[in-house]
């Protein structure tokens, strides 16, 4: 499983960054993503990185959020800024595409006031 950290509340237009660490054959030899979940919503991929560093985001938080991956720790982050209420999900790494071994307990992400 891979493990997402770095959740939390959060007021409106504030930052949070996300890390999931993991292996380094999981890391070295896939596409890596950030996933998200609503509540009475469907999991949804919101940033994708391949190992060269190519990135894609969902439209909803392009210029928002930053994926990027660190080769020495094996980890991948997500960088989420200017946090809006429609952001409030549990937020999970996996692989893109996913594996359904890899899905961890997810992080809770709550923007409020």
């Amino acid at each position: 499983q891979l493990q997402a950290s770095g959740g939390g509340l959060i007021q409106p237009a504030g930052s949070l960054r996300l890390s999931c660490a993991t292996s380094g054959n999981i890391f070295s030899f896939n596409n890596m993503a950030w996933y998200r979940q609503a509540p009475g919503k469907q999991r949804q991929l919101v940033a994708g990185i391949d190992p060269s560093g190519s990135t894609l985001y969902v439209d909803s938080v392009k210029g928002r959020f930053t994926i990027s991956r660190d080769k020495a720790k094996n980890t991948v982050y997500l960088q989420m800024d200017s946090l809006l209420p429609e952001d409030t999900a549990v937020y999970y790494c996996n692989t893109w595409p996913f594996r359904e071994d890899y899905w961890g307990n997810g992080t809770q992400v709550t923007v409020s006031s």
